[in-house]
């Protein structure tokens, strides 16, 4: 699965978060760190939503990707 990342520099190295996912940032020293980061971000918030929906009905859509 594929997530749109948004990077940006800082003083310290890169920060990069999920749109997509709010909350869902990370950081990193170099690029290469903060994707790095970001896909253990990503892997850590999808647990916690599939813990927060486990007991509820559930539905999934398609959506055409633009």
């Amino acid at each position: 699965m594929k997530y749109r990342v948004s990077l940006e520099k800082t003083e310290e190295g890169y920060s990069v978060w999920v749109p997509g996912l709010p909350g869902c940032w990370s950081q990193g020293k170099t690029e290469k760190e903060a994707l790095e980061n970001i896909t253990d971000a990503i892997e850590g918030y999808l647990k916690v939503v599939d813990k927060l929906t486990a007991n509820k009905e559930i539905r999934y859509v398609e959506v055409a990707n633009a």
